[in-house]
């Protein structure tokens, strides 16, 4: 009886082991650029899995992605989480924030989404982006320039008022300094140059897949005007917004959304 015991336990313990999610690091070359970021696949073993490529905010890493790696996972979603280059003080794959440039950080996430393109565990034809404040911006953006390549588009607390707001703070390309702090976060002048005419919410008349932006009521960075001119824009979006969630969500607020992502990748799911 007690050799079944441990046989039974052991028997449990290696079900378990098996099914455990596989989480790893993954550098992904774009360029001279080598992007780092983690990859936590689900334990099922499907041959055609769908993924989920998390972009980060600004001064952000990878680690804000990995927040929903258990979800995805249960969901049957590879989930990848990376460092833009330059987009962070902390980013693994490079530090240097005076080169932080959306544009760069579109590329970035393209060449992201041909690699996941060519794996052979991954289902070409559900590729989702998640984008958290300026990876939202960056995410809208790439949406639109890869609409065929990606299947549904996650915009949490999205950015898309960027280009507006520097704009009328410097007004001229002669007013932008060399260098700008915010948030102690030092930005060189390209940043601010490359964005002047960008025409972010024109660009999103063009992405026809399913949308979902979520945002709380009193964000005080981003203004929710701007996901609701969003969501008009799009042909297929909603907008759920979370009441008293600032820029940037609290354990409940977040489970609020999660709830909500849940909700819009299992709704006629392909």
């Amino acid at each position: 009886m007690k050799n079944l015991l441990l046989l039974s336990v052991a028997l449990i313990l290696s079900v378990s082991c098996q099914k455990k999610d596989q989480v790893e690091e993954l550098w992904i070359k774009n360029g001279e650029r080598t992007l780092y970021g983690v990859l936590s696949r689900p334990a099922d073993g499907a041959k055609k899995q769908p993924v989920l490529i998390v972009s980060h905010g600004f001064n952000g890493t990878h680690h804000f992605g990995m927040n929903y790696f258990p979800l995805l996972n249960e969901l049957g979603y590879q989930c990848f989480a990376f460092d833009f280059a330059c987009g962070s003080v902390n980013s693994r794959s490079d530090n240097n924030t005076m080169e932080m440039s959306i544009l760069d950080e579109c590329s970035d996430l393209k060449a992201v989404v041909e690699h996941f393109r060519t794996q052979p565990d991954v289902d070409p034809d559900r590729i989702v982006l998640l984008g958290e404040s300026q990876g939202g911006l960056v995410s809208a953006l790439v949406a639109d320039e890869m609409s065929e390549e990606i299947s549904r588009l996650i915009l949490i607390f999205p950015a898309l008022c960027i280009p507006d707001n520097w704009n009328k703070r410097y007004q001229t390309v002669e007013d932008i300094p060399d260098t700008t702090r915010l948030w102690d976060v030092p930005m060189g002048r390209r940043f601010f140059t490359e964005i002047r005419d960008l025409d972010v919410f024109t660009r999103m008349e063009r992405f026809g897949k399913p949308v979902i932006i979520i945002q709380g009521d009193q964000d005080p960075v981003v203004s929710i005007d701007d996901s609701k001119r969003a969501i008009g824009l799009y042909d297929n979006a909603s907008l759920h917004i979370i009441e008293g969630a600032g820029h940037g969500f609290k354990p409940d607020e977040f489970d609020e959304s999660l709830e909500q992502i849940k909700k819009f990748l299992l709704y006629n799911n392909e």
